[in-house]
Formats: structure tokens, C-alpha cells, sequence
């Protein structure tokens, strides 16, 4: 088990904006009612892992979701977080849409800063965008927001227009989960670099919630033979991937030092919500000192099938 999630190891002010009856429950393996292609914004740490990239590779060539643009998110906590670690973020963005030559995709940035208080937003590009994208949807319809970091631009875009709250489904990775105890750990990388945001976010009535745990997502694992079986050597982006992988500085492992293998948590939420028939997500009530609700948790993967989805993917995207 990674120790980069653990190593950090109120009722909102929008409470009764929505009745609970407007909650939407999911079953074993996942919401059939998902329309595709979704309308996707994936709001990404990108600069502090390795994972967001593939991440986001991998949703930019998936038929089934339409990525409407991608924003940045900060991940000040960080032992190796510059004082601006929200325009580092940015730019891998830029660099990635621009080797799979999808610049048509818009870009923003997001605060470097996470909220001061759950009453607040951080205003910023990103907050606007998600706004403007969530209200330009057609009666409806839904927007996904994969949030592969801290909830800030996504809180910050819903204190800025509540209106937005059932016109969006956030998708979030954080928090470990012991399914039969129900219990939560939010000693988790996310979920500190903004605890006022995730907290926000459950406590808000109505909002479609749901969360890829680490405990889940830290079954899908690539390995490095496979990676440049796959990618090394092909150019473009993937080499760009590649050459991710090997110049990062894992700095919270001590094992594996040669990098051998890593864990892919965000792609386990793209895979997801390409694939849902892939996962079983069930709703379980929220924290305890969370508002008293159900939120929805994805609690197992097909691991292997996500693998074999992924590098078909890329693969195809590869040989033109």
C-alpha cells in the first residue's frame, strides 16, 4: 500500500437547498442511466504524480466521454510543492492536449490555494469554467466532473452558483474506506490539500457524490515492462508518459526504487466512468461528522479488464 495517500495520514451553507429525495442511488455496477457520450471536465493535480497523466491520456481518446476541457488544480501540500504548483499542473495540461493534438480542448487554471472556510470560494478560471460549462448543458443533462485532486475549483464553482448542484456529478479520488464497518479515513493526499472543499461538497443537499476510494483504487497497478512494451520508443505522448514515469521522483517510497511498478488511482475513475459495467458502486452513508446522508462509493474494480481497456486504447491511438 502506497504510503503517498496516508502520509498527511457543520452543515454546509447550501443545507436544505435540495430535499434528499432529489439524492440519485446506484447499484452494483454502476448507474445505468448514464448517457453517452458524457460531457466531461477532469479537474487534475497533474504536476504532483505521475497517474493524472495517463489519466488523462486516456480519457482524450475514449469514445464515450466527451472531455468538454480540463482544469488545474493546486497540491500545496506536498513536500516538493512549489509556491505555485497550480501553474505546473497547467502546463503538463498544455503539454499533453498539445502531443495528442487536441487543443481544441479548453484549458484553465484553478486557485493555488484551497478554501479558508466552507462559506467562500477561491475564485478562478477553472471555478468560472465549470460554472459556465455545467449551465450551458441542456435540460437534463449532467456534467461529470472527474476530480483527480482537491475539490477546490469544483467547491468554489458550486458557492459561486449554487444553481449548478443537480447539473453536475462529481467524481472524486480520495479518502480510504472500510466497507463493513463503514468507516472513513481522511488522512488521505486529496482530501488534505482541501478539506474544507471535499467537506463542502458532501454536506451540500442534492449533490450527485460519488468516490473512487484509495482503498479500491490502489488494486489497479501498472508495471513498467508493460508500459514500455506498450509505449517506449513510439514517440509523441507516448514517450511523454514514458519518460514521466522514470524522471519522477517517488520521494515517499522506499520500496521499489527502481519503479518497477505504480499505482494508477486516477485512471481507475476514467475507467469507470468509460466502463461502469467494470466496477460495483453502492451508496453508504457519508462520514459521521459529515452531513447525514448517502453518498456513492465505488468498493470494487475489475482490475484486470481496466488494464486490457487501457492499452487497447492506447494502442489504437498510437498506430493512427
Amino acid at each position: 500500500m502506497s504510503s503517498r495517500r496516508k502520509f498527511l495520514k457543520s452543515a454546509s451553507v447550501l443545507a436544505g437547498f435540495y430535499s434528499l429525495s432529489s439524492f440519485r442511488l446506484y447499484g452494483e455496477g454502476g448507474d445505468q442511466r448514464l448517457q453517452y457520450p458524457l460531457p466531461l471536465i477532469i479537474d487534475a493535480d497533474t504536476a504532483n504524480e505521475v497517474d493524472d497523466s495517463f489519466a488523462i491520456a486516456r480519457a482524450l481518446i475514449e469514445p464515450k466521454l466527451k472531455v468538454e476541457g480540463i482544469t488545474a488544480s493546486q497540491w500545496h501540500t506536498s513536500p516538493k510543492a512549489p509556491n505555485d504548483s497550480v501553474s505546473l499542473s497547467h502546463k503538463m495540461n498544455q503539454e499533453i492536449l498539445s502531443l495528442m493534438g487536441k487543443d481544441e480542448i479548453s484549458l484553465s487554471i484553478g486557485s493555488n490555494a484551497p478554501l479558508v472556510n466552507k462559506v467562500r470560494p477561491q475564485e478562478s478560471e477553472a471555478a468560472k469554467f465549470i460554472v459556465d460549462t455545467a449551465l450551458s448543458l441542456p435540460e437534463g443533462q449532467q456534467l461529470t466532473i472527474a476530480v483527480l485532486g482537491p475539490c477546490t475549483n469544483v467547491a468554489s464553482a458550486v458557492l459561486m452558483q449554487p444553481q449548478i448542484i443537480p447539473k453536475i456529478s462529481v467524481n472524486y479520488i480520495g479518502f480510504w474506506h472500510n466497507l463493513e464497518t463503514n468507516t472513513w479515513n481522511k488522512r488521505e493526499f486529496n482530501t488534505n490539500n482541501d478539506p474544507n472543499a471535499v467537506n463542502f461538497l458532501i454536506d451540500t443537499y442534492g449533490l450527485d457524490f460519488n468516490v473512487m476510494t484509495a482503498t479500491t483504487s490502489q488494486h489497479l497497478v501498472f508495471d513498467k515492462k508493460e508500459v514500455d512494451l506498450h509505449l517506449k520508443g513510439k514517440g509523441g505522448i507516448a514517450d511523454y508518459l514514458v519518460n514521466r514515469w522514470e524522471n519522477f521522483d517517488r520521494f515517499w517510497q522506499k520500496e521499489d526504487t527502481e519503479k518497477t511498478k505504480w499505482i494508477m488511482w486516477d485512471v481507475a475513475i476514467i475507467e469507470a466512468l468509460a466502463n461502469p459495467e467494470l466496477t460495483k458502486k453502492i451508496a453508504v452513508k457519508a462520514p459521521h461528522d459529515n452531513l447525514l446522508r448517502d453518498i456513492n462509493a465505488y468498493t470494487s474494480i475489475d482490475v484486470v479488464e481496466m488494464k486490457r481497456n487501457y492499452w487497447a486504447s492506447l494502442d489504437s491511438f498510437l498506430k493512427g
